[in-house]
Order: C-alpha cells, then structure tokens, then sequence
C-alpha cells in the first residue's frame, strides 16, 4: 500500500477564514485520487486576549486592527458571505471572543486519542454557528464528550496543561516555516500553501506532490 500524502494545517480555532479553507481543502480531497493523512497544528492568533473578552467580535475587531467599529462590520459581513458560499453559517452576534490556548490543548489531547478531526469540525462549529465557549476548560470538555472523548480525562488534561508543550511546538515550527497568518498547508514537506485558496489550488498541489513523490 502507498503511503499517504502528509498534510499538516495551522489554523486557529476563531479564524473564520481557517473554516472556510477547511471546507474548500476538503472539497479538494474528494477531487483528489489518492490518500491523505490530516494534522491539524496549533496557532493563536491573538494569544493575548482574555477568556472572556468584554465586547463584540465587532468591538475586538476594531481595536485590534485600529479601525472604525463600520469598517470592522464591513469585515464581518464580507467573511460571513463568503463563508455562506462554502455551506457555512456564522453567527457573529453569538460569538463569544476568548483566548483560544485551551482549545488548541485539548485538539492535542484529541489527536492522542483519534478523534482530532472530529473535534476540529466541533469546535469550529461551536464557535462560528453556535456561539459555544470554546475559551473554558468545562465548556471544551462537554464538547469533548460529544466527539466521544472522555471528558473526565479531557478536563485532567486541561488543568495540568498536559499538552501545553505540543501547542508551543507547533507554534515554534510554525516561526521557523515563516508562518505569519493561517490557514497554513504545509503538503507532503513539499509545498506551503497560505490562506483560504480555491479548492482548485489544493487539488493541483496534492496532485503535483504526488506526481513527484511517484517519481
């Protein structure tokens, strides 16, 4: 059997254009004629916001990027668009702003125990169409649990910060691959691929990294 081509993506689990990307790369391996191995890597955005930021996503956006709460909304809507044209609905009244550090912790404790794709797509979709909590350790494990995860196990994780380390170093690798905004597809060692892309670019790269492997 032929092994499988090595997709690692950085992404952020309140990057709205980290969803849309998920969507379009997925689209791209139902085009796609071979087997693909999926790791989703770490990588905060913002890791200095509070748990419980105090405002709108909206209010965060503003003065993150130092502009007006308008021309943050303008952003909001456009993101929200595009999102609908890849089947996804984003919620942005919902949204509860929060420090994402956990949930990349316990996307780790997920990959321990094979069910880290499951959890991505959960956590995504709490965040974005929901308006979970994704920033509280209680919040995380419940939904844990309902990607089959032990949440007893999961919460032991997160109060001893057992996979802190592994999000670090995926931070570090992501430093030493330039890595300045995500989504980030590094496919196959191969080639780096940067932002939410049309699914016909995912589709040509798997193939060319393939076609070389091959060769």
């Amino acid at each position: 059997m032929s092994i499988p081509l090595d997709v690692q993506i950085w992404s952020d689990v309140q990057c709205p254009w980290c969803y849309i990307g998920k969507r379009k790369f997925e689209a791209a391996l139902e085009q796609f004629e071979g087997e693909v191995q999926v790791t989703y890597r770490s990588f905060e955005l913002a890791p200095d916001t509070p748990v419980d930021f105090d405002g709108s996503p909206v209010d965060y956006l503003s003065q993150r990027k130092g502009i007006s709460p308008e021309q943050a909304q303008q952003m909001v809507d456009r993101v929200t668009g595009i999102a609908e044209s890849v089947a996804l609905e984003y919620h942005y009244d919902r949204i509860h702003q929060t420090n994402t550090v956990l949930a990349h912790e316990l996307l780790h404790f997920a990959k321990a125990h094979g069910k880290q794709a499951e959890l991505k797509e959960r956590l995504l979709r709490a965040y974005f169409t929901e308006g979970r909590h994704i920033g509280r350790a209680a919040d995380l494990a419940e939904l844990a649990a309902e990607v089959g995860l032990d949440p007893v196990a999961a919460a032991a994780a997160l109060a001893e910060h057992t996979f802190l380390p592994a999000v670090k170093a995926d931070m570090e690798q992501a430093v030493e691959y330039g890595i300045q905004g995500v989504p980030f597809f590094v496919i196959d060692n191969r080639y780096g691929i940067s932002g939410a892309q049309e699914t016909a670019t995912f589709v040509a790269a798997l193939r060319q990294a393939a076609g070389e492997r091959a060769s």
